[in-house]
């Protein structure tokens, strides 16, 4: 076990030292909004009765890579599978760089492989929440449109 600051943590997954799932890259991000834990323990307790909603990341399988779409970006279903029972499979021919120049509403994590992932948000986070800062570990450039 190593402690380590969500940019460090950051830091060490672009290099590869270390890895965590998508989910987890997206909860990093987020918490590089606080430069303190007596901060994001401020925020917390600011926020704590606004509410919360039900997330469920729905994967989007493009011809060079995988989009996680969230809650808010504009291809996110309007009636998400959130048990699987439905067995829906979202995919297009599409690279996922077209996919981000023809966007223009995003919560979304773009995974290249398993090492290469980008988080896009440009959408108002709900009950008061922060948005992660959006982090690459590319070198793409999809930035002119958010």
């Amino acid at each position: 076990f190593q402690w380590s600051s969500p940019p460090d943590a950051i830091e060490r997954f672009k290099s590869q030292e270390i890895w965590f799932p998508p989910p987890q890259f997206y909860e990093f991000c987020r918490l590089c909004n606080f430069s303190s834990l007596k901060e994001l323990q401020q925020f917390s307790s600011a926020r704590a009765l606004e509410g919360c909603e039900r997330w469920m990341p729905v994967m989007l399988s493009a011809a060079d890579g995988f989009i996680q779409l969230l809650p808010g970006d504009e291809l996110y279903p309007e009636d998400p599978d959130y048990t699987g029972e439905k067995k829906i499979i979202m995919s297009t021919d599409k690279k996922v760089e077209d996919l981000m120049k023809e966007g223009g509403i995003f919560h979304r994590i773009v995974i290249k492989n398993i090492n290469n992932l980008a988080v896009y948000v440009n959408i108002q986070a709900k009950y008061k929440h922060i948005n992660p800062l959006m982090i690459k570990c590319d070198n793409s450039d999809f930035n002119s449109r958010l």
